[in-house]
């Protein structure tokens, strides 16, 4: 069964862009902002400052703020005491200095009422006879509050209780900077009244080393986007202790992290200074800054705060910890202010992975397929010590995925310690099946020392349809779905009775993707079995295990040259003969689209509840050009192609209709490991859904709100 849906066409208008939201009755536009997706553009700045010279210091950092705003950016954090610099000793004391503070503040406000970003300024401030190492927040000329730094170390090279008080306790008060009086403490966020997602919490420098920063309070009453403003001397070493610490805390937080230390202009009197800037999502590293610069620098990605709020519905121990905190978001202020979003097309600052359920460096790769294969076999190799240790039977098609069930399953026998020949590997010949893939059937069969046999299902196909008054048994070349799963039917009836023969359990071959697409006749072996290895594996990551197998010497050389034979198969179910006269398979990809692009789909869909327009839109950006990074290690050159606008919405909605008419079949799913951190379609693990639900809805959404036709 199939979820059909039309296709519309599209002109050149849909080359451009992506159409963002509308009031009714006003006409449709067309940009690719980034803002109609819930993502917002922020930076991590490192102007070079002058020590003790607030006058200069604020010209560089209105210098950084108008590059920010020139480039688009919503958010610029600066270096902590960024305003007076860092490194002063006891001058911090000094009301020469301070007085020239609040004017280089007061610069600072006066410069930037034209310009666009929130300002994040770091600023030593007086307040009732104590002095304060804070944040400003600034936005268009106007201080919306101040926030003090809670946590002052005072111990090795450290001496910051000298000179400053500690803000921990300050809340619900005030502050008088430059004549202006803003709200002041550690109680704040700063809320965009016009632009959704973007709140921002503040915290300084040594406040992410404790063992609860204040940033997770933060987060837990609405900040999406948390700030550091960081001094920060560099040792060896150190500069991986802050990305773990930003990494760790967007994980933790379930946010946006944006860290900017000082460096190059404060004293090295006993210090030094590497301006080390990192921007982080959900303990994802979207860009670092390169250190030791002699010149200012920007650091600037767009954060998707849409995605870090759909991650925390979904994150019900994030809600829990609020509760247990005692609910910060009714004891923080909320200070909202009218951003402004320029809301024009200025392209995706971040790297926008193509194969997002794959790796693209050679390290993460080639972790994530150790474990992603084990994962398999210590799944399979556990199920079969669960049933008494039988038989494990496999039809083996010559194709990608009854390939990669294959070795899996050798492997568990080694582990087990069991011979191979445990194993009951069946080729099961029907209409359509080529030499070639039926020729590596039988060679990975004998190659793996599995017990192989064939059985030719043709003669009871034909009796079957027989039965059924089908024309094609009288030879009529009538190859409709019954023809096909008249065949598919019997291999699995087939590979159950043997199973049942034997004494062992039927191995499943079916992966996520297809299962993702419907691409698989209900009751039948690449959707039902007694245990499905692969349903957890979408079809992009199954091509990248084998190809580890092969290169990570998991099998013998010939077995390596067989298995890397069938990744250049193509795709194809082979339940329809070739083409009289092209000889042409039947493709899988000709028919139901790319799996590269499925797969992207499917990620972005599955485990971030992405709307279909902000799908279309990353996905453009992803597959938009051939020449781009983006690639996993080891990619074929041969393979890299680019997808247009028309191309990919025609593919989307193709995926969304398939897979909303297609749960019912994964609802009746055989139990399968998990593999990847992207989900699984499980019923009773990250996908639960009704059967009868419709695609209407996210269509809907993709006509509103995606590329014009």
């Amino acid at each position: 069964m199939r979820g059909d849906v039309s296709e519309p066409e599209f002109g050149e208008a849909a080359q451009a862009g992506f159409g963002g939201p509308t009031r009714p009755g006003e006409p449709r536009r067309e940009f690719a902002a980034i803002h109609s997706h819930g993502l917002a553009r922020v930076a991590a700045a490192t102007p070079l400052v002058v020590t003790a010279d607030p006058a200069r210091n604020a010209e560089a950092t209105v210098a950084l703020a108008r590059q920010a705003d020139a480039d688009g950016v919503d958010v610029v954090v600066f270096p902590e005491l960024g305003l007076s610099s860092y490194a002063l000793d006891d001058l911090h004391l000094q009301d020469a200095l301070l007085d020239a503070v609040e004017q280089a503040v007061d610069t600072v406000c006066r410069a930037s009422r034209e310009l666009g970003p929130l300002l994040l300024v770091g600023a030593p401030l007086r307040r009732r006879g104590r002095l304060y190492n804070t944040a400003l927040a600034i936005s268009r000329g106007r201080i919306l509050g101040v926030v003090p730094k809670t946590f002052l170390p005072n111990y090795r090279e450290y001496y910051e209780k000298r000179w400053f008080a500690s803000g921990a306790g300050v809340t619900g008060e005030e502050i008088t900077v430059a004549g202006r009086t803003v709200p002041f403490g550690t109680d704040l966020i700063f809320e965009a009244a016009d632009l959704p997602d973007l709140v921002v919490g503040v915290e300084i420098c040594e406040d992410y080393w404790a063992p609860i920063p204040p940033s997770s309070y933060a987060a837990m009453a609405g900040a999406t986007l948390l700030a550091n403003l960081s001094a920060s001397n560099i040792v060896v070493g150190k500069a991986a202790d802050r990305a773990h610490l930003s990494a760790a805390q967007s994980a933790r937080a379930l946010a946006a992290y944006v860290y900017s230390a000082a460096g190059t202009g404060e004293s090295t009197t006993d210090l030094a200074w590497d301006g080390q800037g990192t921007i982080h999502e959900l303990g994802d590293l979207l860009a670092e800054s390169a250190r030791f610069a002699d010149t200012p620098q920007l650091l600037v990605a767009d954060v998707d705060l849409a995605r870090v709020r759909q991650e925390r519905m979904r994150t019900g121990t994030f809600n829990d910890s609020a509760a247990a905190a005692g609910r910060p978001e009714q004891r923080f202020r909320t200070v909202r202010f009218d951003h402004r979003p320029h809301r024009r097309d200025v392209g995706l600052r971040r790297h926008q992975r193509r194969f997002p359920f794959v790796p693209d460096t050679a390290e993460r790769l080639d972790l994530d397929c150790y474990e992603a294969f084990n994962i398999q076999v210590h799944g399979l190799a556990r199920r079969f010590q669960a049933t008494g240790g039988g038989r494990m039977v496999i039809g083996i098609s010559g194709g990608l995925d009854s390939t990669h069930a294959l070795i899996v399953a050798a492997k568990a026998c080694d582990r087990l310690g069991v011979p191979r020949t445990t194993i009951l590997g069946y080729t099961l010949p029907g209409f359509a099946t080529s030499d070639e893939t039926k020729a590596n059937a039988w060679a990975l069969m004998r190659a793996l020392g599995v017990e192989a046999a064939e059985i030719d299902i043709r003669p009871a196909a034909r009796l079957l349809l027989a039965d059924l008054g089908h024309p094609a048994a009288e030879g009529a070349a009538d190859y409709d779905v019954t023809y096909e799963n008249v065949q598919a039917g019997l291999r699995t009836d087939y590979l159950f009775r043997l199973a049942n023969h034997h004494g062992g359990f039927v191995v499943g071959t079916g992966d996520l993707s297809e299962l993702a697409l419907g691409w698989c006749t209900y009751g039948v072996g690449d959707q039902m079995s007694h245990y499905a290895v692969n349903a957890g594996v979408p079809k992009t990551l199954i091509q990248y295990l084998i190809r580890w197998a092969v290169s990570h010497d998991q099998f013998d050389e010939d077995t390596g040259k067989l298995l890397t034979a069938v990744l250049d198969t193509e795709i194809s179910p082979e339940l329809v003969p070739a083409d009289a006269e092209t000889g042409t398979m039947q493709s899988t990809q000709d028919r139901i689209g790319p799996y590269e692009l499925h797969d992207f789909f499917l990620y972005h869909l599955l485990r971030h509840g992405l709307a279909p327009s902000k799908i279309a839109f990353l996905a453009w950006h992803a597959w938009r050009d051939a020449l781009t990074d983006g690639w996993p290690a080891g990619f074929p050159d041969g393979e890299r192609h680019a997808y247009d606008v028309a191309t990919i919405v025609r593919w989307l909605r193709e995926f969304l209709g398939r897979f909303m008419a297609s749960q019912f079949k994964r609802s009746a799913l055989p139990n399968g490991p998990k593999v990847s951190f992207g989900g699984t379609l499980s019923p009773r693990g990250d996908w639960r859904a009704p059967s009868d639900a419709r695609a209407t809805a996210w269509l809907a959404e993709l006509d509103r709100n995606g590329p014009q036709p």
